[in-house]
């Protein structure tokens, strides 16, 4: 097969694979020539991930996704020019898939190894769609296992500003869909549901914790909504989706006023929003709104580039490939990675 050589922009293979979606892109610069995405369902009936079962999905499936990134693309391996790949924070067995492979690929092709932040990856996730779009900015990163504020002044170089004392809003999405029983995973569920509910049937409280703080807790507001089921003699479907609604509503509230003093005390004029939870349309929208009100720029991802994907470690690869910034091959996996 015949390829093209990339042009100056640098090529890059990403490679995600931090818990139960096995993902891999190719980018030259910010330009997506290939993402494919293989989503774990065998976790469905469970109602959460179990990490063994990932592990061997993992390494059933990495061989063919990353082929079919390179189908895609229309390139080589020949044609890369590094490979990034999350090395934590995630599932342990999960991460070491990943990690090997690439590391078997940086070998093979005799190409730098960039290991990747999965967390500060999706910092720069809105970059896929927004190439223009550079630090400084604030970044409000919502998923299943994080939420917080960061203070994004550069590539690598960022504070942040508050984050979750316990359960993150992904989490708390979950775990309120699991109390329904409306299905998982919970964010996209709640999201659809709540379409057809209202936000106003139920208040739940506003988690804001000291109005000084740009910290979060949401496991109150998970408890509020336990607390209500068990006092309802029967649910119907209405009552899930105006609960649904409800409790969705107290979890965007929170969000949007958090964003609010941050944009205060930082004085930033963009803000982006990122992380599997920044595919909330509410949240979005309330977002838009927010910024519209204070005449700030907001950058969110593609859908597609906002839960766990290869698109953004290659992202994050492009950057530090620019920077000269490689990591050794004896670079392990951290479950419990930090930001900072």
């Amino acid at each position: 097969m015949m390829t093209e050589r990339p042009g100056t922009y640098p090529c890059i293979l990403g490679i995600e694979s931090s818990c139960d979606e096995t993902s891999a892109a190719i980018l030259q610069g910010f330009q997506v020539r290939s993402h494919i995405v293989y989503s774990q369902m065998v976790h469905k009936k469970y109602g959460g991930v179990v990490p063994e079962l990932a592990s061997r999905a993992h390494e059933h499936a990495i061989s063919q996704v990353v082929h079919a990134a390179f189908e895609t693309a229309g390139l080589l391996p020949a044609d890369i020019d590094a490979v990034a790949v999350t090395y934590g924070p995630g599932l342990m067995g999960a991460l070491l898939v990943g990690l090997n492979y690439a590391k078997g690929f940086a070998l093979a092709q005799n190409i730098p190894f960039i290991a990747v932040n999965h967390v500060e990856a999706h910092l720069y996730a809105p970059m896929l769609e927004f190439p223009e779009l550079e630090p400084p900015f604030l970044c409000l990163l919502v998923s299943g296992g994080h939420t917080m504020l960061v203070d994004v002044r550069g590539v690598k170089d960022f504070r942040i500003l508050g984050t979750t004392r316990d359960d993150a809003a992904g989490e708390s999405f979950d775990k309120t869909a699991r109390l329904l029983k409306i299905g998982y995973p919970g964010g996209p569920v709640i999201d659809t549901l709540s379409s057809s509910g209202n936000p106003r049937a139920v208040h739940f409280p506003r988690s804001l914790l000291d109005p000084d703080s740009l910290d979060f807790s949401f496991s109150g507001m998970k408890t509020a909504v336990l607390n209500f089921v068990k006092k309802q003699e029967t649910i119907s479907d209405r009552d899930k989706a105006d609960i649904a609604a409800s409790f969705q509503e107290a979890v965007v509230d929170v969000l949007k006023e958090k964003v609010r003093r941050a944009i205060q005390v930082t004085g930033h004029r963009r803000v982006v929003l990122a992380g599997g939870v920044a595919a909330n349309r509410r949240l979005r929208q309330e977002l838009r709104n927010l910024a519209d009100s204070l005449k700030v720029e907001l950058f969110y991802p593609p859908l597609e580039y906002c839960t766990d994907n290869a698109a953004m470690i290659a992202a994050t690869g492009v950057m530090y490939f620019r920077k000269g910034w490689f990591s050794g091959l004896e670079t392990g996996a951290v479950p419990n990675l930090k930001l900072t």
